[in-house]
């Protein structure tokens, strides 16, 4: 035997070829002894890397003698291992301890999404403390109520005045949050089906340039995980200012080796800081089971149910403030508001081939309703009964998704190859999608837009990764089919409409890790969204599924152990596209769009219980096609920056205080009209006793006059002879003071 490896050393040397070493192993948690997921294996002296799968299996090549491999996880204390003849070719265990999340735990490698893993340490420092909040927690994203939590927010990114959602892709768990062909708007995405406490993680990346991301994905993405078991059952009450009061319980059902199961429950109540109470009320419910036997497969079933009602003063004209003809608090048409609900089942599924093959499967089916009363306008259509508008529809959606993952080595084992594949479909069948004139939310006046909608989209998609040495490239490919059938119900006679449209994007990403603490990328790629169906079949198919064409050019620093640095200078171009305008049932044409900026975000961790972080973001956005002093974009956001100072389990206090700023932005095309900015500052203080918490949550600490969301309108009140086009607003929370307190068993 000794003088079969003599010559294969021989030959090896005289050929160049180096023997590929091997060091493999299972991670486990010191608490529970269960294998841990997602664990990151990295050789600091090569930079090759892998995660564990289900199974807590791990396997790195390329190993020499000297090399340092550390094992890392957020929420778990960092693992270093020195290569020695000892443990060279050796299978090892190696055990993680549960540790407070802190930026040691990051490390800045090959990994596409970085800034996800960045985002997680606030989630985890801070945690959100309403629905509204999910989204602040995404680095340079801003967003605004302006139906007192009704309706979806509004949402702000890379110069977008996203509206609802329209230019952003938001999942749960894999299923879709945006809903197409919406009966207020493309892409509508109401979180406030999710619990809070609830939510594990979230995953997100800025631009087009994922495979796996669809429609919707031109600013970016977010992908929220909710958690598969809780440690402990939690029951907390909420009460304050406005005769609010928010009661919450999560329940841990099954503790046992392979599953577990929780219900958590959510009620929430209040009326309001506006003169006319709101009369809000939202429960939600949601249960999850998970079995997982540690070896080769894991799977999930959740369901839940959401439903909302509110009373709203809508959004007021400047004029009537100034005036003194109401107060900011006031309203002209407090009749506005509305009712909603979301029931989904959804099931995840992941079964391990082999060590190096895994299966993917998700699957859903949700029931939706909404129904929402509005009055932009007040009497300008209608001086007699004035222009309250009534949207509405009735919705089913299903969907499933597989993605196939394959990794191997090649060459002399310093090169890593990972490829996906994935193949799946979405269906909406809306029913009784209608835009109508109302009276008083009882009387139908005139129908503007009624019918049905049947929107099917089949998508494939796959990407390549391919690591060598510090480099990692990932070319994608995604393919997505489109069938939009419209039945328009107010003819006279039957008159359905479809038509059908393929869209290639193609992606490309390519990081440089030049060392464990320099991470450099560009990123390039096509997106799109989707038109509205009834945008589709008026246009016969034409232009209506224009290109999003994105890049991205930045790094990530992490000059020691507690502070990472990230910036990015990035564009993104839009073509023409028409958009469906659901408040009154019109389309227009957008023309084409350019956007460029700036990002920037700091994290320092000063102590152990100690964080800051903040994030500055420029936009420059036009449009192409209009004269200069006459291409604003309205609304589009030109500078915006999120951060705070957090506390995180100083004897036993916990707690922090934060700031958005929003600088003053345009809203109207020549800038004539302007949308102020504001400075808001957020507060919550938390301290724990064995295992009960007692919290105070104040918004907007220093009582500033803010506008939350604006929009330059055309209106007529009733004792105006003219209409006048000027900026409508809604007012910002005011301080808003509420208690806490909270027990777990």
């Amino acid at each position: 035997m000794q003088k079969y490896i003599f010559l294969i050393l021989l030959f090896s040397s005289i050929t160049g070829m180096t023997y590929a070493h091997e060091l493999n192993g299972i991670i486990t948690a010191e608490e529970s002894d269960k294998p841990i997921e997602g664990v990151g294996v990295y050789n600091k002296n090569t930079g090759a890397y892998t995660y564990t799968n289900i199974s807590g299996y791990f396997e790195l090549d390329d190993i020499s003698v000297g090399d340092v491999i550390y094992f890392y996880r957020l929420g778990y204390e960092n693992y270093e291992l020195v290569i020695s003849e000892n443990n060279l070719d050796a299978s090892i265990d190696v055990v993680l301890r549960i540790s407070p999340a802190s930026l040691d735990q990051v490390l800045i490698v090959s990994k596409v999404n970085v800034l996800s893993t960045l985002a997680a340490v606030d989630l985890k420092t801070n945690p959100v403390k309403s629905s509204q909040e999910i989204l602040r927690t995404i680095p340079g994203l801003i967003i605004g109520q302006h139906a007192g939590g009704g309706k979806a927010e509004q949402i702000f990114l890379r110069g977008f005045d996203i509206d609802h959602g329209t230019d952003i892709a938001i999942n749960v768990d894999g299923m879709p949050v945006n809903m197409v062909s919406h009966a207020h708007g493309q892409g509508y995405a109401d979180m406030h089906f999710i619990i809070p406490e609830t939510i594990d993680n979230i995953d997100f990346g800025k631009g087009t340039y994922y495979a796996d991301k669809g429609n919707f994905n031109t600013a970016g993405y977010i992908d929220i995980n909710t958690k598969k078991s809780i440690d402990k059952s939690l029951i907390s009450l909420e009460a304050g200012q406005f005769n609010s009061l928010r009661a919450l319980g999560m329940i841990k059902l099954i503790d046992e080796d392979f599953s577990s199961a929780y219900v958590a429950t959510e009620l929430m109540l209040t009326d309001g800081y506006f003169e006319s109470p709101q009369n809000f009320n939202r429960l939600n419910i949601m249960g999850r089971y998970n079995y997982n036997n540690y070896d080769d497969e894991e799977f999930d079933i959740s369901i839940s149910h959401f439903q909302s009602k509110w009373d709203a003063s809508g959004q007021i004209p400047q004029r009537a403030v100034d005036s003194g003809l109401i107060t900011r608090w006031g309203a002209i048409d407090d009749t506005e508001g509305g009712n909603t609900s979301r029931s989904n089942i959804w099931v995840n599924h992941k079964k391990l081939l082999d060590e190096h093959s895994s299966v993917k499967t998700s699957a859903y089916l949700s029931k939706y309703d909404f129904e929402l009363f509005s009055n932009f306008t007040f009497f300008l259509e209608d001086p007699v009964n004035g222009d309250q508008i009534q949207q509405k529809e009735d919705r089913t959606i299903i969907g499933a998704q597989s993605v196939y993952e394959h990794s191997f080595h090649v060459e002399d084992h310093d090169t890593q190859l990972k490829y996906k594949a994935g193949i799946g479909f979405r269906y909406d069948d809306a029913n009784n999608v209608q835009l109508s004139r109302t009276l008083n939310r009882q009387t139908i006046l005139e129908r503007l837009a009624f019918g049905n909608i049947d929107e099917v989209n089949g998508f494939l998609f796959a990407d390549l990764t391919y690591k060598k040495n510090k480099w990692t490239l990932i070319p994608g490919l995604r393919v997505d089919y489109f069938n939009f059938d419209y039945e328009n119900l107010l003819s006279t006679t039957y008159d359905n409409k479809s038509e059908d449209k393929i869209k290639v994007s193609p992606k490309f990403n390519a990081i440089f890790a030049a060392s464990p603490k320099v991470q450099v990328y560009a990123k390039s790629g096509l997106g799109f969204h989707s038109n509205d169906t009834r945008v589709v079949v008026a246009n016969s198919g034409e232009k209506i599924l224009p290109s999003a064409f994105g890049t991205d050019l930045g790094f990530i620093y992490k000059p020691f152990g507690r502070l990472v640095i990230n910036a990015a200078f990035w564009s993104l171009f839009l073509e023409q596209e028409f958009v469906y305008v659901g408040d009154a049932a019109i389309v227009e044409p957008s023309g084409k769009t350019e956007r460029y900026g700036f990002d920037f975000g700091l994290r320092y961790q000063f102590t152990d219980w100690l964080f800051l972080n903040t994030d500055i973001n420029y936009a420059h956005a036009r449009s192409v096609e209009e004269p200069k002093g006459e291409d604003y974009i309205p609304l589009a956001p030109d500078f915006t920056s999120t951060g705070g100072l957090f506390v995180k389990n100083l004897s036993n206090f916990s707690g922090g205080i934060s700031y958005r700023f929003v600088n003053d932005r345009p809203a109207n095309e020549d800038n004539s009209i302007v949308a102020d900015g504001y400075f808001v500052t957020d507060f919550n203080l938390n301290y724990s006793l064995k295992n009960w918490t007692f919290g105070l949550i104040i918004e907007n600490l220093f009582d500033t006059e803010w506008n939350e969301t604006q929009f330059a309108t055309e209106s007529r009140l009733f004792n105006e002879p003219n209409p006048v086009e000027e900026i409508h607003f809604t007012p910002g929370t005011p301080f808003f003071l509420r208690g806490k307190i909270s027990v777990n068993f």
